[in-house]
């Protein structure tokens, strides 16, 4: 079975920078885009993408469009969005589900927590 990919969306390098670090020292295999437009390409050219961790807050497109244009997309519309906010405020997390993602992870990321998601995505 070939290995399974995150792609981190964040249009802030220490982020992509941070997270790549944790999960491929995980075993995880890793690609990253800084805009969701970047994040679409490598998707529609890569079938290997199990979850996409998207940063919520961007310019351009936030993750709020960009679970909205992937949920319209044949070829996007079954992968896992985790959502990834710095925004902890009540109603936070309900919005980012009623939007789409799969699941909620808030900023700084705790990362048991982040795994403990990603597990359930990429069994």
């Amino acid at each position: 079975m070939p290995q399974k990919t995150i792609l981190i969306i964040d249009d802030d390098n220490r982020n992509i920078f941070a997270l790549k670090a944790v999960l491929k020292a995980k075993g995880f295999d890793c690609l990253s885009a800084t805009s969701a437009q970047e994040g679409f390409s490598i998707m529609e050219k890569n079938e290997n993408v199990a979850i996409v961790l998207m940063d919520m807050m961007m310019p351009d497109m936030d993750g709020y469009q960009a679970m909205a244009a992937m949920k319209k997309s044949d070829k996007l519309q079954n992968i896992p969005v985790l959502a990834v906010t710095a925004q902890a405020m009540v109603g936070d997390k309900e919005r980012c589900l009623s939007a789409g993602a799969a699941g909620y992870v808030s900023k700084p990321i705790n990362v048991d927590e982040l795994l403990i998601q990603i597990e359930n995505f990429t069994r």
